[in-house]
């Protein structure tokens, strides 16, 4: 049995904190996965990254940062990735929620990277928001072996069963505690928990009993308290199984 916790996509580079490690440590959370956003940050997350046997990295080019891709960021994802701490391409994918007026580059650039992991042999971890046919048919199509991870899911109950049915995986973090969120309630109930793994999205969606403060990897616990309590069982077998999914997932 794994008897700690694993948050598969924090923002360590953004945190504030100083005892982001120590207080990991207090609420069982071992590793952590940090995602790329953009250019000027990838070296920053990978000297995190190497600084701890227990902190790994992703690279990517966020949705909203589509404009910066070229093919020289290309090549240096491809030097950046040979450090063995890099076990992903992410987050990458689609948003439109903040500006559609460059969809059609998001999905170009999207399945750009999308190859690029696949030529990398690494993972993918997606950002999807307000974009779910498109994310779906762009990795149906593009994807050729890489598995993919839905960072943050925010589809519902049926749209995880189509994701699911590829063999792809499905993260939850905080946005499960909230009293409102009845569809990502649902979707905790319903996902098969051989796909399912925690994250936190630290800063940002804190947990109840935190929501409206800055987010830390520690909190990927109240995470996994709230699904074993919507799925009627021990919060020691959820964590055992998300563990293993985490690792097996990101090959950590």
């Amino acid at each position: 049995m794994k008897d700690y916790l694993i948050d598969t996509h924090a923002h360590l580079d953004m945190l504030e904190e100083t005892d982001t490690l120590v207080k990991m440590s207090k609420f069982g959370v071992k590793k952590v996965i940090i995602p790329s956003v953009e250019i000027s940050t990838m070296e920053k997350i990978i000297k995190i990254a190497d600084s701890n046997e227990n902190i790994y990295t992703m690279l990517g080019i966020f949705p909203s940062e589509a404009k910066t891709y070229s093919s020289e960021v290309e090549e240096l994802i491809k030097r950046l990735a040979k450090n063995p701490k890099v076990k992903a391409i992410g987050e990458i994918g689609l948003d439109y929620y903040w500006d559609r007026s460059f969809n059609e580059l998001q999905k170009e650039v999207f399945a750009k990277q999308i190859r690029l992991a696949n030529t990398l042999n690494l993972p993918i971890v997606v950002h999807d928001r307000e974009a779910h046919k498109d994310v779906f048919d762009i990795l149906s199509s593009e994807n050729q072996d890489s598995d993919v991870l839905f960072h943050c899911f925010s589809g519902s109950t049926e749209f995880m069963r189509e994701c699911v049915k590829k063999g792809w995986y499905i993260a939850l973090g905080g946005v499960v505690t909230f009293k409102n969120a009845v569809k990502m309630k649902e979707v905790a109930k319903e996902v098969p928990l051989d796909k399912l793994v925690l994250e936190t999205d630290a800063p940002y969606l804190t947990p109840v009993p935190y929501r409206g403060k800055p987010n830390t990897p520690a909190y990927v616990r109240y995470v996994a308290e709230e699904i074993a309590k919507l799925r009627e069982m021990p919060l020691e077998e959820l964590i055992d199984i998300t563990t293993v999914n985490a690792e097996r997932f990101f090959k950590i």
